[in-house]
């Protein structure tokens, strides 16, 4: 990996930031916020963004590791990837068996059907930047309107993580290892 294209704001600066900002202080421990808290108002809004989704929405939490976790594989994002390893696992009930196949989801045997129907819609928005139609009403039968709308921003929300992440070539945090155990990169890396 490269080196960050902007410098990261030091620990204790990020913190101060984080903290003039309303940000949660955890937050300034992030590569992703060290950078983004050089605009605090993005770096707010940002953060706003990410708590209305990992907190108290619509979508089953396990789903959106899911979703999370594919974007970080099918974009090459080595950082997206490796920031929801631990926390899909431990927090949020995905096995390593879960989020090694996502690499290959469609050949996979551990998915059913909503989770197969949630990374079909990844996938498709990925590709598309849209959702057709049958698309969407397979979501709607699936998970309800409030999740299948939250599945949408979810997508756009974690790409745009994974292009800043990739763009600005953020590095991991100390101590993080890259990629899956088994050192398969993404080919979209």
């Amino acid at each position: 990996m490269t080196a960050c294209r902007v410098d990261l704001l030091s620990a204790e600066v990020a913190k101060k930031a984080a903290e003039e900002a309303g940000l949660p202080l955890a937050f300034a421990d992030l590569n992703v916020f060290r950078l983004m808290l050089h605009r605090p108002r993005t770096a707010k809004a940002m953060s706003d963004l990410l708590l209305s989704l990992l907190f108290g929405g619509d979508l089953d939490d396990r789903l959106r590791e899911l979703l999370i976790m594919r974007i970080g594989w099918a974009t090459g994002s080595n950082y997206e990837w490796t920031q929801h390893w631990t926390l899909a696992q431990n927090q949020f009930g995905c096995s390593e068996e879960d989020l090694l196949s996502l690499r290959d989801w469609r050949a996979a045997t551990c998915f059913g059907e909503v989770e197969q129907t949630v990374l079909a819609a990844v996938d498709e928005i990925l590709e598309t930047g849209t959702r057709t139609a049958e698309s969407f009403d397979r979501c709607l039968a699936s998970l309800g309107r409030n999740a299948s709308i939250e599945l949408v921003a979810a997508v756009g929300t974690w790409s745009m993580i994974s292009k800043l992440a990739k763009s600005l070539d953020i590095p991991l945090e100390e101590g993080v290892a890259s990629w899956p155990p088994d050192g398969t990169a993404s080919p979209a890396e």
